[in-house]
């Protein structure tokens, strides 16, 4: 398929942070964009902004009449319906119809391609990638799966040459990229309602790693089971980060690289999971020939991602952090954050769990996670494309959390639960319609203050 040829790009699915950053890369490079989203949002009214025309009906009287066959190509999510009239209008009439991924495949191919893998860490490693490459003066085009705080946006840059893409082990998506340096993060079961077993989700990954045939060129966590590059905080490894200190309420650090030791490198995000980030990123940074010294001011300047640990409030009286999380072990990794940050502090946790196979999949994973804040709330399951399970809800899991300051409250009640807590940290977690909570919270909250 030849990009060249396409004069018109319209998604299904427009407001999806992937496909946002993608209709995003096409209005920047003069194509024209359009589409369709189930409900309006933040990302879609930025994209409007943009002067891309959204509708929120299934109607296919609402498509422009001037797409046609010849000079069309149209972008679907993975969670649109195989019902959905739009989507049926296109293939009955032999529209080029390709999934995100695909397209991803599409454009990186013919560029010096950089891909970020792993269940956990992708969107802040890429965009932390995407950030150092744009300061350094590269001319980069960073896909991003969440909003950077640097740009406010999930696209970084409009370069033609090199690429940086979340390689996403949904639905095998990250198979069809074309790597040139890459990364895997980590390798945990996750969507095992599209695998059926962690054995899958191992075999996928090692199908991606063999994507890139000179192993110099991939970075791993130490212990993952593939070969590569190894990185790691406070042990032994290809790239270590060490001596780590907190300073002024950020990471100062030393990385150990196998030709030298750069030192005291300056990174504010909190967290070890984040000191790992970097380190990837760095990795990555240093073996595509970009200075130390690029690198470092970059890490420095490095804002973070709107949803990962995103701070909505921070004073010396309250602290309201709201993360993304929606795994066990992404909720670990803030608990563990915020009792480095805010030690011997009261921490209330607000938990959406997103998706019912996940809950049932991960509930003991999950309630254990839980059971370390000092009081957990929680809201209704988030269905996202799925229907729900007999006997997974959120009162089920909210009985397995060893935990007596626990409740379950609908979003109506939410905020007057909030209200009652005395707790001086507050999180919001989780992957689904929760960040749409966030404002409202945040304002509630500032008028105790």
């Amino acid at each position: 398929m030849n990009l060249n040829q396409i004069h018109n790009v319209y998604f299904i699915g427009i407001g999806g942070i992937g496909m946002s950053a993608l209709a995003r890369y096409f209005k920047a490079i003069g194509k024209n964009v359009s589409g369709y989203d189930k409900t309006e949002t933040e990302l879609t009214k930025e994209l409007q902004q943009l002067g891309i025309a959204i509708h929120f009906e299934d109607r296919i009287d609402l498509i422009p009449t001037d797409y046609y066959v010849e000079n069309t190509l149209v972008i679907i999510t993975p969670a649109v319906p195989i019902h959905h009239s739009e989507w049926n209008y296109f293939l009955e009439r032999d529209f080029e119809v390709k999934k995100r991924a695909e397209v991803l495949g599409i454009i990186t191919k013919d560029t010096f391609c950089f891909a970020v893998a792993g269940t956990h860490g992708k969107t802040t490693t890429s965009s932390i990638l995407g950030h150092i490459l744009y300061e350094s003066g590269v001319d980069v085009t960073a896909f991003v799966g969440g909003i950077v705080e640097n740009y406010n946006s999930n696209l970084i840059g409009n370069g033609k040459t090199v690429t940086v893409v979340e390689a996403d082990e949904f639905d095998r998506s990250f198979l069809h990229l074309y790597p040139n340096i890459a990364c895997v993060t980590s390798m945990d079961a996750d969507h095992l309602d599209i695998y059926g077993d962690s054995a899958s989700i191992e075999a996928s990954f090692v199908e991606f790693a063999d994507k890139v045939t000179d192993k110099s060129k991939l970075f791993i966590t130490k212990d993952l089971p593939i070969e590569g590059v190894t990185c790691a905080v406070n042990e032994d490894a290809n790239f270590t980060a060490f001596n780590i200190r907190i300073v002024n309420s950020q990471y100062v650090f030393d990385v150990r690289t196998p030709s030298e030791t750069i030192v005291n490198i300056e990174f504010g995000l909190p967290g070890k999971h984040n000191l790992m980030n970097a380190l990837m990123a760095l990795a990555m940074a240093k073996t595509f020939g970009l200075p130390n010294e690029d690198i470092a001011s970059a890490l420095h300047s490095f804002k973070g991602i709107k949803r990962r640990f995103s701070y909505q409030i921070k004073t010396e009286k309250l602290v309201y952090i709201d993360d993304y999380a929606h795994h066990p072990t992404e909720i670990n990794a803030v608990h563990q954050a915020v009792r480095e940050l805010y030690p011997g502090q009261k921490v209330l946790a607000i938990f959406q769990p997103h998706l019912f196979s996940r809950t049932k999949d991960f509930a003991d994973d999950f309630a254990q996670s839980l059971a370390a804040f000092d009081e957990v709330i929680l809201l209704d399951i988030y269905p996202a494309r799925e229907l729900p399970m007999e006997g997974i809800t959120s009162q089920w899991l909210l009985n397995k959390i060893d935990n007596r300051n626990k409740k379950l409250v609908s979003k109506q009640e939410l905020i007057p639960s909030i209200l009652q807590s005395e707790a001086k940290v507050i999180v919001t977690i989780g992957a689904g319609d929760i960040g749409e909570l966030v404002s409202f919270i945040k304002k509630a909250l500032n008028e105790t203050i």
